[in-house]
């Protein structure tokens, strides 16, 4: 109890420190409360002016989103039929846009499409559409490749599992018989959509560029749509297909920087160049060399240089340089004359189907000028599809049934086609010329005319020797045609007049793009080397011997290295000739054999000193492992050499010709046998 009490009992003193206490705590409390307070709204009244533009959504376009659905694509605009193309040089698109219009004729409904453009992977849900067809018109290009649009769907064809049972399906192919893989590619689609289940409702159709492409197309066209019409039990409605696509829109309030003016798809990028190039963004390089090769004849053969410093383009030699050439500027004011039209005239062709994704047939708006200067071919023989439409113009009827008869799949028609358009080479101004009442509305021929392709020509350089070039081997092209016409080269004629540049003059420039080939010198610079390259196919081999060349300077060992060149006299038309005797002094080129082809009574070829060479030619071929490369024409040439090549294997290699004809296609196989030609 005593205890309990003297607890209680506290003294004054302890008294006094126990209040001191507790008044410092009280007090700490409330210091600290204040000074959170004020953190707190200091924190937040400055952090409300930094969030209000964070809050406060900036306002920007944002283009459309791209249909990628075709199947919904068809379904919204009630198509059931639908095309596609893998085109490289705009033939097959033109002929996959003429199956679609015609698609009127039978009740059905058609449109033209881009591959690459498209979820290819929807093949199988064709069959939510009642009554539809896929046709495919697909160009083969290289050594049997895919076109590039194209390059995609076949890849997802090669790895596709997919059941397309229910799905129908045409194909028609474009090919050329001088190549080694004709067709391969019409014949792969048209082979693959049947193993995939697919039902084929024609048969494949296959064109041959070497012959007459139109007429295999028409041919095939003429039967497909009655086995069409057959097939889903439709009949023809007879109804005309001269429907325009595209509506004419003229403009008078347009400022220069708002027009085209020969860019290929971003307006004014030749002004502002903005790199990756490609096919749809050209870069603008100037030309710094352009000599004539030959020193006399009547031909012209040049040598340009063309600057590509500060583009990051890359290549390597044997790649091909893409260039954009422009119409001849007499061809197009005449055009203008005949058609009585103000080629300054600013317009715009707009598609009248919405749900197209092709909204103009060239980049606009644009003049006329500029539509038949860059954009349109205005050189080629117009195709009868093109004669067919424009017949309805023509106030003679002796002139449109002429038209309509060239149009048409009779025997009588292809014959008057071929003897009055192709063999002549009359381009769509001589048909003018010679039809006084043809006379269509300009606009009307600018959505018909093809477009204007890119050229392709081997790089003749190496880029370890010219980073910052590539060069150019190209001959002019000049003839006089059966109705007395003189008919020139589009992009040789203007590339002969691209002059460098003076001290004081504007620069000479070419549109151009870089597109990578399959033609490539062997990995190991101790590998051998045979090419064979008459006239403006030595291009590619120069470009080999600088890189030869360099290697040999780096110290690497370097393997016998052999051309094969051809010219018609030698003191004319000798091409590189003091470069090539310098690689030869110099040990790059350890063997040189120029074939003269004119200088006497008989004619002599490349393939006569092939064939003359036999035993050293097999021991590099079959011994050393050569590698082998022809460049040059297709039709005759590269046919001659290989027949030389077989012929070698079987004098010196002991083969059957057809142990020969199969040595040749394992070396092309395995990388070793390449051609690089045209036809």
């Amino acid at each position: 109890m005593a205890d309990s009490e003297s607890m209680a009992a506290v003294s004054p003193e302890a008294e006094v420190l126990a209040e001191e206490e507790e008044l410092i705590t009280n007090l700490d409390i409330f210091l600290f409360s204040l000074l959170a307070g004020l953190l707190i709204y200091w924190f937040f009244s400055r952090k409300k002016p930094l969030e209000i533009p964070q809050l406060r959504p900036i306002p920007t376009v944002v283009p459309p989103m791209r249909e990628t659905s075709f199947i919904e694509k068809m379904k919204k605009a009630s198509r059931n039929i639908v095309v596609f193309y893998g085109s490289q040089t705009g033939t097959a698109e033109a002929f996959a846009t003429q199956l679609a219009k015609d698609a009127q004729r039978y009740g059905m409904k058609g449109m033209p499409a881009d591959p690459e453009e498209y979820d290819m992977s929807e093949l199988s849900r064709l069959t939510e559409i009642p009554g539809s067809l896929v046709v495919f018109c697909v160009a083969t290009y290289g050594e049997g490749d895919p076109t590039d649009n194209a390059q995609d769907f076949y890849d997802w064809m090669q790895a596709a599992d997919d059941s397309l049972e229910g799905v129908n399906y045409a194909v028609f192919g474009l090919g050329n018989k001088t190549y080694e893989h004709y067709n391969a590619m019409g014949k792969y689609v048209d082979k693959r959509l049947a193993e995939l289940g697919a039902r084929r409702v024609f048969d494949l159709g296959l064109g041959d560029d070497d012959g007459n492409l139109e007429e295999d197309f028409v041919s095939w066209k003429e039967l497909f749509w009655p086995a069409v019409c057959e097939f889903f039990g439709a009949e023809a409605t007879g109804d005309d297909c001269c429907v325009r696509q595209f509506e004419l829109v003229t403009h008078s309030d347009l400022t220069m920087t708002q027009v085209f003016t020969g860019e290929m798809s971003r307006l004014r990028s030749y002004q502002t160049q903005r790199p990756p190039f490609d096919a749809k963004n050209p870069f603008l390089a100037e030309v710094t060399a352009n000599r004539k090769l030959n020193k006399g004849g009547e031909r012209h053969l040049m040598h340009l240089e063309l600057d590509i410093s500060g583009s990051k383009l890359r290549y390597d030699a044997g790649d091909h340089v893409a260039v954009y050439p422009t119409n001849d500027v007499a061809l197009v004011t005449r055009l203008g004359e005949v058609l009585t039209v103000e080629l300054d005239t600013v317009i715009s062709l707009n598609n009248l189907d919405e749900e197209s994704n092709k909204k103009h047939p060239f980049p606009c708006p644009c003049s006329y000028r500029t539509a038949l200067t860059h954009y349109l071919d205005i050189t080629s023989p117009p195709r009868t599809n093109v004669l067919y439409e424009l017949a309805q113009y023509a106030t003679d009827p002796q002139e449109q049934d002429m038209l309509r008869k060239m149009a048409s799949a009779s025997a009588e028609g292809k014959a008057l086609y071929q003897s009055w358009v192709l063999a002549p080479q009359r381009h769509i101004l001589a048909v003018l010329e010679d039809m006084r009442s043809l006379r269509p509305p300009v606009d009307h021929l600018c959505e018909l005319l093809p477009r204007l392709q890119a050229r392709y020509y081997s790089i003749a350089s190496s880029a370890k020797v010219h980073p910052s070039s590539v060069h150019i081997c190209a001959v002019v092209v000049e003839y006089s045609t059966s109705a007395g016409r003189t008919n020139k080269g589009v992009a040789t004629t203007w590339l002969r007049n691209k002059v460098p540049a003076h001290a004081s003059g504007p620069s000479a420039s070419v549109p151009l793009y870089v597109r990578k080939s399959q033609f490539r010198l062997p990995f190991k610079a101790s590998t051998p080397v045979v090419m064979i390259g008459p006239g403006t196919g030595i291009a590619p081999f120069m470009g080999f011997l600088q890189e030869r060349a360099w290697q040999k300077e780096q110290g690497k060992e370097v393997g016998e290295t052999v051309l094969y060149y051809g010219c018609r006299h030698r003191n004319e038309d000798f091409l590189y000739q003091e470069e090539l005797e310098e690689f030869e002094r110099r040990g790059v080129l350890t063997q040189l054999n120029v074939a003269v082809s004119r200088d006497q009574e008989h004619k002599i070829y490349v393939q006569h000193l092939m064939k003359k060479n036999k035993e050293h030619l097999w021991r590099l071929i079959h011994s050393q492992n050569a590698h082998l490369y022809v460049c040059g024409d297709a039709r005759n040439m590269a046919r001659d050499v290989q027949s030389a090549l077989h012929q070698v294997a079987e004098e010196v290699g002991g083969l059957t010709h057809t142990q020969a004809v199969d040595y040749y296609k394992r070396l092309m196989t395995k990388g070793r046998y390449s051609q690089d030609v045209w036809s």
